[in-house]
């Protein structure tokens, strides 16, 4: 083990390697990972026998020598791979790559089929979207999220013992849906609806990471892969908008309506599959959207922070106080899982060895600005929780707005830490990724606690 001095800037180092090597057409993610693990046994050699963290790095890289000539020798060893034709001759027809993509194909049909087929089997039983919305919203993520995870587990090799664990878990999700004796109109249903989801996403995590579950690189692996796989989701749905507009165009010039088809087939079959699909073109072409992530980090955060600090402005103005209703309470929250997910996602991006800029200080009243609105809210939450009692939905909401607050509370001053140069990027980092069990653990108490915690209101 590496001594604890220079940790994390040990670390810093490792992760500025990490996103050169990965940048490498040829290597895989799993080489990526088999180098990454090789460099770090140099080093932890290094340091043992007296030589400083940051000398020891140094030494180790030197010893790997150039990245060409290790991917040659990479692919010399491993000759099953579609990068040896790549390394070793340039050519890029492999039977071995095409039975790999055609293995890939194949899961991502099956995985893909099931979600699409999981949605029309409530139909079965005479349920529609349009009258059984009460059992449709607690349940959506169930039809889709398993296969999702069911992909990702076949493409790690994930262990007998963690997809037991899945099953368990979606199990655990399909009968906190369906087992409360719930009203069409309970709150209930309401809060299952969205926090099932996030727990189940979590769940989808586990599958991701089955490789590597104690890995905090793995964990912010999966918080890329998030953001990654809602911009390829949004871009399939603005593209499925596309054909069935025309879809109505051109039948409807020949006297046939295609509405019963699209919205009791195109739409919840097709939104089902692009679950599938979107990660497996996350996990097919990482490298493209490696170039959005920047792109999009850096142009809606400075947005954001103007749209905040104007916010805040405008409330010190008018000093008429925030409206902590039911559709306000959705807004902020939603407002702050935006800024949080605008911080993971420029980590994510971030060369950790930088110096800090003019956006990390932009990043810095983002945050902050955030984390005075949810100041604010959590004091209205708790005065109307005092003066009125509480409900299910005014719990949830002030208990998201807690875990939010600490998130963002620490967050900030770890990013003042770094603007001041007294603490390593790499710091942050490593605080996202081990707060990801407190959003699932709260997911579940919502799902689990609340509907008979509140009497099924």
């Amino acid at each position: 083990m590496t001594a604890p001095d220079g940790q994390d800037e040990l670390e810093a180092q490792f992760a500025q390697w990490r996103q050169h090597v990965r940048r490498r057409p040829e290597l895989r993610q799993s080489d990526a990972e088999e180098l990454e693990d090789h460099l770090r046994g140099s080093v932890d050699e290094l340091i043992a026998v007296g030589l400083h963290a940051d000398e020891a790095f140094l030494v180790a890289v030197k010893r790997m020598g150039a990245l060409n000539d290790l991917s040659r020798e990479f692919a010399r060893e491993h000759s099953e791979r579609l990068w040896k034709q790549l390394v070793l001759t340039g050519e890029t027809d492999s039977p071995v790559a095409d039975t790999r993509s055609r293995r890939d194909l194949f899961a991502l049909a099956i995985c893909a089929a099931g979600a699409a087929a999981s949605i029309k089997v409530p139909a079965l039983f005479g349920m529609r979207f349009e009258e059984d919305g009460a059992f449709y919203g607690p349940n959506i993520s169930l039809f889709a999220l398993p296969w999702l995870a069911a992909f990702l587990a076949w493409r790690r090799h994930a262990s007998k013992a963690l997809i037991g664990t899945l099953l368990a878990l979606f199990a655990l999700g399909a009968v906190a849906a369906n087992a409360y004796p719930l009203a069409d109109d309970s709150q209930s249903v309401v809060l299952t609806s969205i926090h099932l989801p996030i727990a189940l996403w979590i769940v989808v995590g586990l599958a991701y990471v089955a490789d590597d579950l104690r890995s905090s690189r793995r964990r912010m692996d999966f918080i890329r892969f998030t953001g990654e796989w809602f911009v390829y989701y949004v871009l399939i749905a603005l593209g499925g908008g596309v054909l069935t507009a025309f879809m109505f165009g051109t039948f409807e010039a020949i006297g046939i309506s295609p509405e019963g088809f699209v919205s009791e087939w195109l739409l919840p079959c097709g939104a089902a599959a692009a679950v599938v699909v979107a990660g497996w073109l996350v996990e097919a072409k990482q490298s493209v959207v490696e170039n959005i992530a920047p792109v999009l980090t850096r142009l809606f955060t400075p947005l954001f922070t103007a749209v905040l600090l104007a916010f805040l402005v405008a409330l010190g103005w008018t000093t008429t106080g925030i409206n902590v209703e039911r559709e306000a309470l959705i807004l902020f929250d939603l407002l702050l899982v935006v800024v949080l997910g605008l911080l993971l996602y420029s980590i994510s991006a971030r060369d950790p060895l930088a110096p800090p800029g003019l956006f990390d200080k932009l990043q810095l009243a983002l945050v902050v600005s955030a984390l005075v609105i949810d100041v604010l809210v959590l004091v209205e939450i708790t005065g109307r929780i005092t003066e009125y009692g509480t409900t299910p939905n005014k719990a949830a909401a002030l208990g998201e707005n807690v875990i939010l607050l600490a998130n963002l509370a620490w967050s900030a001053w770890l990013v003042l830490g770094f603007v001041r140069r007294r603490t390593p990027f790499a710091a942050l980092e490593r605080w996202q990724t081990a707060y990801l069990p407190v959003y699932a653990v709260w997911a579940w108490i919502v799902v689990l606690v609340f509907p008979p915690l509140f009497s099924y209101l």
